[in-house]
């Protein structure tokens, strides 16, 4: 199976330093993009979605500065790491392409060995992904696999309650990013006091994907946070729409909702953190979030 390459888009108006940038990286096995405009830099990064970009800050158009803002302000390419790579050598050039967000500043005239190492340190960075989710701050990724692990090999006992966000798609469409993301906050905000009340504070609660919570908790809680939140949760998903819109939307298929998932025991029940992780997607997916007794200890 061939390799996914990285993609590096090049923002950078000379054209000699564009084409060397081009063909030196291309060699070192990555995909290539390059444009010689800012404007063309911000669109491209919408369309291209690179892994990286090399950016100068004196191009044609608006400045690189201008472009790293807009970047970092569209929730679609926030996070991709940026390289400043130009001819402004003062420290405050340097604190403000910093203070925008860029991950690394680079003076011309450079060494390309050195810009290769710094490449690849940040896209190494970016495959090790975040510990935390950038709108809840709710842990993700490694720290949740940890935590699934804990409960599959300790010999006590530990329940999971799985609650996945409906069509989240459909609502980011119609009301936006912005939108999308407080509606999420306060999703995790109405768990995490939720749990105040019935759970314990050493109890788990982590993102399985970025609309899909996990909690980590004992099996005499369970029935008691899954009827509070499924309580709370019903009541609370007209509000997060307009008022204009909420008669509407009511009668859509395609409304925000929320369902969870119930399983009361781990143990024995896998045999991976990935199997299970598979198992409540499946439920997830399925619709079956009703029929696990097949996990219980009825």
């Amino acid at each position: 199976m061939t390799d996914i390459k990285s993609k590096i888009l090049i923002i950078e108006d000379d054209l000699d330093v564009a084409e060397m940038l081009n063909a030196y990286f291309r060699v070192q096995g990555y995909e290539v993009f390059t444009v010689n405009w800012g404007e063309d830099g911000v669109r491209s990064c919408q369309t291209v979605h690179p892994d990286l970009v090399i950016l100068d800050i004196r191009l044609p158009d608006i400045d690189g500065y201008e472009v790293a803002r807009r970047l970092r302000s569209d929730r679609r390419t926030s996070e991709i790491p940026i390289i400043f790579l130009t001819e402004k050598r003062d420290r405050s050039d340097r604190l403000q392409g910093l203070e925008i967000g860029a991950d690394d500043y680079i003076t011309k005239p450079f060494d390309v060995q050195e810009l290769r190492l710094r490449v690849r340190n940040a896209l190494k960075r970016l495959s090790q992904g975040s510990l935390t989710n950038p709108v809840t701050g709710l842990p993700e990724g490694a720290l949740v696999d940890e935590r699934l692990s804990e409960i599959l090999n300790k010999e006590s006992n530990s329940a999971v309650l799985f609650v996945s966000i409906e069509n989240m798609d459909s609502f980011r469409e119609a009301y936006g990013f912005v939108a999308s993301d407080d509606v999420l906050r306060a999703i995790s905000l109405m768990i995490v006091n939720t749990m105040r009340e019935v759970s314990r504070p050493e109890d788990f609660l982590g993102h399985l994907t970025g609309t899909d919570f996990i909690i980590v908790l004992p099996p005499s809680n369970l029935a008691a946070l899954g009827e509070k939140l499924r309580s709370r949760l019903a009541q609370s998903m007209e509000y997060f729409y307009p008022i204009k819109d909420r008669e509407q939307m009511a009668k859509r298929v395609d409304r925000l909702n929320t369902k969870l998932a119930e399983i009361s025991t781990f143990k024995g029940q896998f045999s991976t953190v990935d199997q299970a992780k598979a198992e409540l997607v499946r439920l997830k997916n399925r619709s079956l979030f009703a029929y696990y007794s097949r996990y219980t200890n009825l």
